[in-house]
Formats: structure tokens, C-alpha cells, sequence
């Protein structure tokens, strides 16, 4: 964990000595995605959604980590050949350190948002879910980023495939329409158990925007999610270390 921490805090420091902004891109970069569908669905299609501004915030700011940091560490593999190359380290370091920058660069997101929230009277005592919730979401970014890094070891095109796939979670996961919008019970019980994402925003603004306790058997479904395909990615690097290295070191 030293070394992914370590990786982790040198790659931001690289990364933000090649902007002339550094790191006020973390807050710029899901600050101007937030402006640009505010833009597009309450002024130009007019939301009907209360305070939708702080209902987008939520929604697209929750979603950007899930899909940068996925995104992210699917080609973390690719881009570290090099030092993969070079040294014989475990290969699910390399992701865990790009997943570990995402969380880093959060934390500066949640504060602004939770600032924000808090400034406009929507702090309640039931911010303490944000602790679980944060928890959950971390678990479900490391199993999928590592589950999509092996995918792209394994064939290329995943990448492509990985990035149209976040295209369509982010309609399907409510981050610019209530789930509760949806009139048949059964679909929406549905769409939260094969979308996990969308189980968390929900559970997100129902502790931010409404200040209602979410569900605790929907949080412990996803969790149990996370966990069983964590274990099985884990597994899978564990018997596949030196495949990795020769399928991405000799390409």
C-alpha cells in the first residue's frame, strides 16, 4: 500500500506540472462538466427537477469518479510498460495507484460539494452515511478498474468498449433524472441491482438533498457486489502475474 500511495502522489505531481492551472484542475475539470449539462437541461430543456443544480452536482460529480477512475486505470497497465519492464513488481499496483489518485482528487470534489450543501442548509446529522457510502464507492472503483485493466491486457478494443460502456451508464444511472421517475416498481428494483451506480447517486442526494436514510439492504447488495468481483479480479491477477507482464511488455 506504501508503494501504491507513493505512485499514487507522484503521477498527481506530475500531472499537475503539465497544466499552467495545476491543481485547480480537479475542481475545474467536474466544475465545467456540472456548467455544461446545467446549461443543457434546466435552460435549454428546462428541468422541471427542484434545485436541480445541486441535484446534477450530485449525480455528475459522484459518477465522474466511478468513470475517470475506470476509464483511468483500465490503460494503466498500457501506459507503465515501461516501468513494468523494468522492475518485477505486482501488476495490480499499477492500478491501484491511478484508482488511489482518483481518490485523492475526490476528496477535493467532496469537499467544494459538501461545502456548498452545507453553506445552502442542507446539512443534517444524517451526513454520517457519507462515511459507508464513500466506503462502498472506493470498493466498487478498485474492483471494476482492476477488472478493466485485465480486460485491456487481455485485448485492446476493451478499452474502446469500457469507455462506450460509461457513455451508457451515465443515462442509465439517474445522474440527470430521478429514479423515482420510473412507474413500474419491478424495472426500477431491477435497473438498481444490475446498475450499481445508480443504487449509489440515489443513495447519495437521499442523504444530501432529501436528508433520508438510504436503504441499508441496497447498500449491502452493493457491497457484496464489490466485494465478490474484487476477489475474483484479485485472484485473477494473482495466477496471471507473469502473463500480464508478457502480454503487455511485448506488444
Amino acid at each position: 500500500m506504501i508503494l501504491v500511495d507513493t505512485l499514487a502522489r507522484l503521477h498527481l505531481k506530475g500531472e499537475a506540472r503539465r497544466y499552467l492551472l495545476g491543481y485547480l484542475w480537479w475542481l475545474l475539470e467536474p466544475m465545467l462538466y456540472v456548467a455544461v449539462f446545467y446549461i443543457v437541461f434546466e435552460k435549454l430543456l428546462q428541468s422541471r427537477q427542484a434545485d436541480f443544480l445541486y441535484f446534477l452536482m450530485v449525480g455528475k460529480l459522484v459518477f465522474i469518479w466511478f468513470s475517470k477512475s475506470v476509464n483511468q486505470a483500465a490503460n494503466s497497465l498500457e501506459t507503465n510498460k515501461g516501468l513494468m519492464a523494468q522492475l518485477n513488481l505486482r501488476k495490480e499496483i499499477l492500478p491501484l495507484a491511478v484508482i488511489q489518485q482518483g481518490c485523492y482528487r475526490q476528496l477535493v470534489v467532496f469537499g467544494l460539494l459538501f461545502g456548498m450543501l452545507a453553506f445552502n442548509g442542507y446539512l443534517t446529522a444524517l451526513w454520517w452515511w457519507l462515511l459507508p457510502l464513500a466506503a462502498i464507492q472506493t470498493l466498487l472503483i478498485t474492483a471494476c478498474g482492476l477488472c478493466a485493466a485485465l480486460l485491456v491486457c487481455w485485448q485492446r478494443d476493451c478499452a474502446l468498449l469500457i469507455q462506450l460502456g460509461m457513455v451508457f451508464l451515465l443515462f442509465m444511472s439517474g445522474v440527470f433524472w430521478d429514479l423515482n421517475v420510473i412507474q413500474d416498481p419491478e424495472l426500477r428494483a431491477w435497473l438498481l441491482i444490475l446498475n450499481p451506480m445508480a443504487a449509489l447517486i440515489d443513495a447519495y442526494r437521499q442523504v444530501l438533498l432529501l436528508q433520508i436514510s438510504p436503504s441499508a439492504t441496497t447498500l449491502l447488495r452493493v457491497l457484496m457486489e464489490s466485494l465478490v468481483l474484487l476477489v475474483v479480479t484479485l485472484h485473477a491477477y494473482r495466477r496471471l502475474q507473469f502473463w500480464i507482464a508478457q502480454r503487455v511488455v511485448s506488444r
